[in-house]
């Protein structure tokens, strides 16, 4: 039987049919009862639309070449009746292979409301209150939203700019951050608990781990390598810009609470072998010179990327572990943004990640504590981030408090409409797109210049006429 719903003195000869088995003839027959016989034509005779084609149309597909329907009323009407369609046959959907909540846009305060899949009875009530919406509902109602979303059927972002100078904000937010951390290292160093008067705290972990003095060394090629991977997966991604100002991002705004966590509590060093002594500094040293050297500490901290095989030695930094960060990060952000079928590259970022937090605590460097919150934040805000970032049409009427609550989110993300889809092209398409940046942006600043070279010589010609007019009507004068 025909999957929609009709009065009984309204049966047609599809309702011994299942939708996904209809001929084009059927759905001409669905679209005239539905008040759409002037595209019968078009969808059924030129498109040759059948049940399955028809369940997989979205209003994109009918805006968009080759269907091209001009008139919004009706892609509207015919965008609702086809999303109705698709609600009363998720069974259908299922069985062609797509997720039917997907599909069909419906809230998760339905979607959850039980087991499964949504009841008859909830279908029902979501599907009216959205067809009466527009003049009984508020717009704020939490069952109502958008009726049609920019993004694929499959959640796929319809239309990514690399929007470079995004990246370059993110990269430049990145860079004050590092240097804020770096100053903050600094600080905290010369604040560090004197070992003889505070042991190392009890620990679970480095109680009962004995100390590997090259442990720590190895978390951080344990870094490199996935640093090195990462790096990789950027050069020929094709959103790579996309991706870098969410690293930038994230990274930098983890580290910005790191800066917080470290300065308002100093833990006693971890393990006996770290000699933490703060840096020699008097009371009658002037304030400007003590800002200078701090900033020269912090300037090698930050040159070395805070790493002890680049030769930089810090304590006090405990609350919460830097390396985790990065690990964790770099693990995440390669995990998602590579196919999924190349479970043995994921399979070995997780367990260099893994590895690498065993290495830190082998090496005595933090407490455990300090590498438990690390991963639980890191991992927290990417997967929060990435939520919000695939799922914009859920949050469409939140938009005010999304800007409020996360500000930075809201800039970066504002025009990205779903998932970025894991596509692949040569770095040499990358170079070309600078290329033809720096070439429009040089052309741009070429014309600037003449304009205003112009204006110049115009305006000193007129000031420099000015002098001769002014003498030859003295000379009128005295004649």
């Amino acid at each position: 039987m025909c999957r929609y719903f009709k009065p009984a003195n309204e049966m047609s000869s599809c309702d011994t049919k299942s939708v996904i088995e209809w001929s084009t003839d059927a759905v001409a027959e669905w679209l005239k009862e539905k008040g759409h016989s002037k595209y019968v034509d078009l969808l059924c005779n030129q498109h040759s639309i059948d049940g399955k084609a028809l369940l997989l149309l979205n209003e994109h597909d009918l805006r968009t070449s080759p269907l091209n329907i001009q008139v919004l009323g009706d892609v509207k009407r015919l965008g609702l009746d086809i999303r109705q369609l698709k609600m009363e046959n998720r069974q259908a959907l299922v069985e062609l292979g797509y997720d039917p909540t997907t599909l069909l846009f419906i809230p998760n305060a339905i979607v959850h409301s039980g087991h499964g899949l949504p009841s008859r009875a909830e279908l029902d009530f979501y599907y009216s209150m959205r067809q009466h919406s527009l003049e009984t509902y508020p717009a704020d109602d939490p069952y109502l939203i958008p009726h049609s979303s920019p993004s694929s059927e499959d959640g796929s972002a319809t239309a990514l700019r690399p929007e470079i100078w995004k990246a370059l904000i993110a990269l430049a937010y990145l860079f004050v951050v590092t240097w804020i951390t770096a100053f903050v290292m600094v600080i905290v160093h010369d604040r560090v608990p004197d070992m003889k008067k505070y042991p190392p705290l009890p620990d679970i972990f480095l109680d009962n781990v004995p100390h590997i003095p090259w442990a720590f060394h190895m978390c951080e090629w344990t870094g490199t390598l996935l640093l090195l991977i990462w790096v990789t997966v950027l050069l020929f991604h094709k959103y790579r810009f996309i991706l870098l100002r969410r690293f930038f991002a994230l990274s930098g705004t983890v580290f910005l609470l790191r800066c917080i966590t470290m300065l308002i509590t100093s833990l006693s060093v971890p393990g006996t072998h770290l000699e933490c002594t703060p840096r020699n500094s008097t009371s009658i040293e002037p304030l400007l010179l003590d800002l200078l050297s701090k900033m020269k500490q912090a300037y090698i901290i930050w040159k070395g990327a805070g790493m002890s095989i680049q030769g930089v030695r810090t304590c006090g930094d405990y609350m919460f572990s830097g390396h985790t960060v990065a690990l964790t990060m770099l693990n995440f952000f390669i995990t998602e943004y590579t196919p999924r079928d190349i479970y043995i590259l994921h399979l070995f970022t997780w367990m260099l990640n893994c590895f690498g937090i065993f290495f830190i605590l082998s090496g005595h460097e933090h407490y455990s504590i300090d590498v438990f919150i690390a991963f639980y934040i890191t991992s927290r805000l990417f997967l929060y981030y990435h939520t919000l970032a695939n799922n914009q049409s859920l949050m469409q009427r939140d938009t005010g408090r999304t800007r409020i609550w996360f500000p930075l989110f809201s800039f970066f993300e504002s025009d990205v409409d779903g998932i970025v889809p894991n596509e692949y092209e040569s770095p040499v398409v990358m170079i070309r797109q600078l290329f033809r940046l720096a070439k429009h942006m040089y052309k741009k600043s070429v014309v600037l210049f003449h304009s205003h070279f112009s204006n110049v010589l115009t305006e000193t010609r007129i000031n420099l006429n000015q002098p001769s007019t002014s003498i030859r009507k003295n000379k009128r004068k005295t004649q």
